[in-house]
């Protein structure tokens, strides 16, 4: 399904902070064993004909994140976003500019440990690795520590992505399935589900409710997921 290749988000309009409230260890890694964590894998043995390729961290110069907490697998959710801005990107060097101009935003900006989803999908039908598989995100509270956070780079709210891109993701999910990293029965949803969120966009939402395994069952309801009144919204660590 992905063929590897060598060589060199939340986002201002969406808040999302981390979960840890699962059962993990959270660790400062070295050089050394975060380049062997986050190592692109191996060609899959389910090879799909003119399938995306997967981007390592290195691939798209990304700085390395302040700390790395992990969750047990396999994940039983996967959640899609848009990433509004950066706008969409059609060639390779502009994704990979957009990716480091999300990590910057988010590690910079906001503090977190690092780019706040687990991947990105550019216009160029490539995959970003993010945080990666089984790496708690920063991309939907209550979420964070059980799910695979995609990201689609671009504005999804009117326009539908291109095919390579829709292709790109549906190809990720079947992987991390393939290699256990997903759950064979989770559940797809989109941003808004679990957040008072435009994200995925509107036509990237109405285009994923096609998808194998939308839960439609879950919907985000601001009346029960915010504190009542002059109660102070809980403590958060920065991811």
């Amino acid at each position: 399904m992905f063929a590897p290749l060598s060589g060199t988000a939340d986002t201002a309009a969406d808040n999302a902070w981390g979960s840890s409230s699962s059962a993990h260890i959270g660790y400062h890694l070295s050089m050394e064993c975060y380049t062997q964590h986050m190592q692109q894998p191996e060609p899959s043995s389910l090879g799909v004909e003119g399938g995306a390729r997967l981007l390592s961290r290195a691939d798209w110069g990304a700085r390395m994140p302040k700390s790395v907490e992990h969750f047990e697998g396999p994940a039983p959710y996967v959640i899609i976003h848009h990433s509004y801005m950066p706008a969409a990107c059609f060639s390779t060097p502009d994704c990979m500019k957009s990716m480091r101009d999300m990590q910057d935003f988010h590690q910079l900006e906001r503090g977190w440990n690092d780019i706040g989803y687990s991947f990105g999908i550019g216009g160029d039908g490539m995959i970003y690795t993010g945080r990666g598989f089984n790496v708690i995100g920063a991309h939907a509270p209550k979420y964070n520590d059980k799910s695979v956070g995609i990201v689609l780079i671009g504005d999804w709210r009117t326009e539908l992505p291109p095919k390579q891109m829709l292709d790109a993701a549906r190809n990720l999910i079947a992987f991390g399935v393939f290699k256990g990293y997903i759950d064979p029965a989770y559940k797809l949803l989109g941003h808004k589900q679990v957040r008072e969120t435009e994200c995925p966009g509107g036509r990237l939402f109405q285009e994923i409710s096609t998808w194998p395994h939308f839960n439609n069952g879950i919907r985000f309801n601001a009346t029960t997921e915010q504190p009542p009144q002059g109660q102070a919204l809980p403590v958060v660590p920065k991811v």
